[in-house]
């Protein structure tokens, strides 16, 4: 049974091949010869093709008043923050999650990496992770003179009043955190 599916469709192949081709194919010999020449149909030419572009969603923008709404101050398992957030990063002496561009303290990660010099969303660019961003900050905040401390990647009260004496001057709204508008006015995105 097997020998006779593959002679049938080697049968059909070539049978396809000489359509294409234009070959011509001896009839069977049933006495008599004559040949058959068979011709390719026409093609009809394709419609042109369209370029599917596919737009993704855009990440939702919120500004940090709705970011600080959307934390909450809680502490759970790591099995509950890998269920519950993909990325999540070890950085500036604790864990930290990635939320709608705002990196959160992951309290109850890991008892052992749980220290937060501030405890609240710290706005990112570029997939920077939280220390890195505020690396920038200090480092751009020290080139314009508003901070004289350490570049530790930690948002310390310090950095926190360089921040805020900068948002003023820049007539931003005060916060004394990183933001969208500051990151803006100190032109790191």
């Amino acid at each position: 049974m097997k020998w006779l599916i593959v002679a049938a469709s080697c049968l059909a192949a070539l049978i396809a091949d000489e359509a294409v081709n234009g070959q011509t194919s001896p009839a069977p010999n049933r006495g008599a010869s004559t040949t058959v020449t068979l011709t390719p149909r026409p093609r009809r030419p394709l419609p042109p093709r369209r370029q599917m572009v596919v737009r993704r969603p855009a990440a939702p923008a919120i500004n940090y008043a709705m970011a600080l709404r959307r934390y909450r101050h809680e502490r759970h398992t790591p099995f509950w923050w890998k269920q519950h957030y993909p990325t999540i990063v070890l950085a500036v002496g604790g864990f930290y999650y990635l939320d709608a561009s705002y990196w959160y303290p992951a309290w109850g990660y890991d008892s052992s990496n749980s220290y937060y010099d501030y405890d609240g969303p710290i706005y990112t660019y570029g997939n920077l992770l939280p220390d890195q961003v505020i690396y920038n900050v200090q480092r751009a905040l020290q080139d314009l003179g508003y901070y004289g401390g350490v570049l530790s990647g930690s948002l310390s009260g310090a950095t926190r009043a360089a921040i805020a004496a900068f948002q003023q001057d820049s007539g931003l709204i005060v916060t004394g955190v990183i933001d969208t508008p500051t990151i803006d006015a100190l032109e790191l995105d």
